[in-house]
């Protein structure tokens, strides 16, 4: 599967810390109590997996990024659809990480 624009923006901030991925799952497991495999964090930065919620805001807080700049591609999903509007984003319900 072929790294998306926004998990190069993962990659990019983990190299901009001087962090390996190895370091990124020590300070999850550490600092936020979140554990995974360095595999399984490659994957996510490699675009293979998605992450939970818990892990992706996990690794938001960690790079003191919005989970949207990481792991979303539009800043809104249109998952609910309204009759009268035709769209209503869940984006908005969500109050701010």
């Amino acid at each position: 599967m072929k790294t998306t624009n926004r998990r190069l923006i993962l990659i990019k901030a983990r190299k901009q810390n001087n962090w390996s991925q190895k370091n990124v799952v020590e300070k999850l497991d550490k600092s936020i109590g979140i554990t995974i495999s360095e595999s399984y964090y490659g994957m996510i930065e490699q675009g293979v997996r998605t992450p939970s919620l818990e892990v992706a805001l996990a690794i938001s807080e960690l790079f003191e990024m919005e989970p949207s700049q990481i792991f979303l591609r539009n800043k809104t999903t249109k998952c609910c659809v309204c009759k009268e509007t035709k769209r209503k984003f869940i984006y908005q319900s969500i109050p701010s990480f």
